[in-house]
């Protein structure tokens, strides 16, 4: 697969060199979308390949915010692929929801990141890492200088995104995690940066188009400068009119009719605009559900 040539950002003096590229929610998959008419796959890995390339060119490890596949258990054809694709240099992420069988953290051992992780494709984060549904860690990650934390947890700006919605907003979470000079978020596939005191704050966002009300979204990664702890957006390249509503949106919203009333019997509010198991997880947080009862549900959904 060709590579895309890399339109360099400039290194302004004030800035110095790009320390590390930012990104997150990847969602490495072998399935299409319902939404995409054109060859996912494809565009996928030519995205995959840019971001490698950029690395090269900066010559600067990746950090990585969670969600690096779509599902915990890929297929041997997409390791396989993503071994071949992945980026050569350093690699950090962490774990995310959608990497980790029943979101459980001590299964970690059993999901496609493992696997990456034992063939020394990535390197998993100790210290300054949030896998999701984990404490803050005790110590940051050191990078040039700079205290890091690499979190897997929803955060936004502007209105809460979901009714029940209780996770802290990307200012609060500034003003309260004051021993980090940057704070990468993953989760939430919208992309935001925050500021406060000299401290910053990076959502960026999904690398790829999943959902219908994306045809508009413009997937970036984010260059770090560690010396200014500043950042650069960078698009990454897409091609327009090839995602549109699912021709099967009437089957989709029988299914959403169906599982209404389980839906209706929670605290949280069913959004037509995003998948199932991205409901579940709103309905759970909102209602606060055991962690046991977590359990039960994912393992039924991935059976």
């Amino acid at each position: 697969m060709e590579r895309t040539k890399i339109k360099p950002a400039v290194e302004q003096e004030h800035k110095g060199k790009v320390t590390a590229i930012l990104t997150g929610d990847w969602h490495l998959r072998d399935s299409t979308p319902a939404c995409r008419t054109d060859d996912f796959e494809a565009a996928l890995w030519r995205k995959i390949i840019y971001i490698r390339t950029l690395q090269e060119h900066y010559d600067c490890p990746i950090l990585h915010s969670g969600d690096l596949f779509h599902n915990w258990k890929p297929s041997p054809y997409l390791l396989s692929k993503a071994m071949e694709y992945m980026p050569s240099s350093l690699f950090w992420t962490i774990y995310g929801n959608h990497d980790l069988p029943q979101h459980n953290l001590e299964l970690a051992d059993k999901c496609g990141i493992y696997v990456l992780l034992t063939a020394g494709v990535v390197s998993i984060l100790t210290h300054g890492a949030q896998h999701w549904g984990q404490p803050l860690p005790e110590e940051p990650f050191v990078l040039a200088g700079r205290k890091i934390l690499v979190s897997h947890i929803m955060t936004y700006q502007g209105k809460t995104p979901y009714p029940g919605c209780t996770d802290t907003p990307a200012g609060g979470m500034l003003r309260k995690l004051k021993d980090y000079d940057l704070i990468l978020t993953g989760h939430n596939h919208q992309q935001f940066t925050e500021t406060h005191n000299g401290r910053l704050l990076v959502n960026p966002g999904c690398i790829t188009r999943q959902e219908a009300d994306q045809a508009d979204f413009r997937p970036a990664v984010w260059l770090w400068y560690a010396e200014s702890n500043t950042v650069e957006k960078h698009y990454l390249p897409i091609e327009k009119g090839v995602v549109q509503k699912p021709e099967n949106t009437e089957r989709v919203e029988e299914r959403n009719a169906r599982i209404d009333a389980f839906i209706s019997k929670l605290n949280s509010d069913w959004d037509e605009s995003i998948d199932f198991e991205q409901n579940l997880e709103r309905a759970i947080t909102a209602n606060k559900v055991s962690k046991e009862i977590q359990g039960i549900i994912y393992t039924a959904i991935e059976s």
